[in-house]
């Protein structure tokens, strides 16, 4: 009989299904394998991949914001019918940030995951599944096997399941156009994603210092 498992997180297929490849690694992270249905991976497909290119080809522009918003409702309600202890919030603006009380540490906080839009080489979708201290842990689907050239992003290779990639807070607030900046705070999105039979409350998280 085969046990319960997580599977590894996966990279993208190709230079375009960031946005739904990240959605994908949301809930692989979240929940076991057994637990995910084809209705999910279906819709997660079906909905993402919505902008054009210059050429007028589908999803040559990626997934839009909307496209976020949209999954995010749908996976609510998906989590409300009983489908799956699963809920989730879509942030934009200037919510999207690392204050002490705000809702995107809150969730890491909580055992949470998040997918934003961040910058590297152009906007770009990843998966941020913790903080320690001021450093986030996060996995980005872009396969690279090159260090980055700052110095201050650490690449790991030993936590497939988890994350790829060590990026301090700071870089991430960025609103400069660098890499893992969320970028001007008008422009931010993210996605929060919650297990909801693994959320911890705020009274088993550490005290907040508001």
């Amino acid at each position: 009989m085969r046990g319960k498992m997580k599977n590894p997180l996966h990279y993208q297929l190709s230079e375009y299904d960031c946005g739904p490849t990240s959605m994908l690694n949301a809930l692989s992270y979240l929940f076991n394998r057994e637990e995910l249905s084809p209705e999910l991976i279906r819709n997660i497909m079906l909905y993402c991949l919505d902008c054009y290119g210059s050429d007028g080809a589908t999803g040559k522009s990626g997934t839009s914001c909307m496209a976020m918003m949209f999954l995010s409702n749908w996976l609510n309600g998906f989590g409300a019918a009983g489908h799956l202890p699963v809920s989730s919030l879509f942030l934009s603006g200037e919510s999207v940030n690392f204050s002490q009380n705000g809702r995107l540490r809150d969730a890491l906080c909580r055992g949470g995951a998040a997918v934003v839009r961040v910058d590297l080489e152009g906007w770009h979708y990843v998966l941020l599944t913790g903080i320690k201290e001021e450093e986030i842990y996060l996995f980005d689907p872009y396969y690279r096997s090159e260090p980055f050239p700052e110095g201050r992003i650490s690449m790991i290779a030993d936590h497939p399941k988890e994350y790829n990639r060590i990026v301090p807070v700071s870089d991430l607030e960025q609103e400069l156009i660098k890499p893992y900046s969320l970028g001007p705070k008008a422009t931010r999105e993210a996605v929060l994603l919650f297990n909801e039979k693994t959320k911890l409350t705020q009274e088993k998280t550490v005290e907040y210092v508001i």
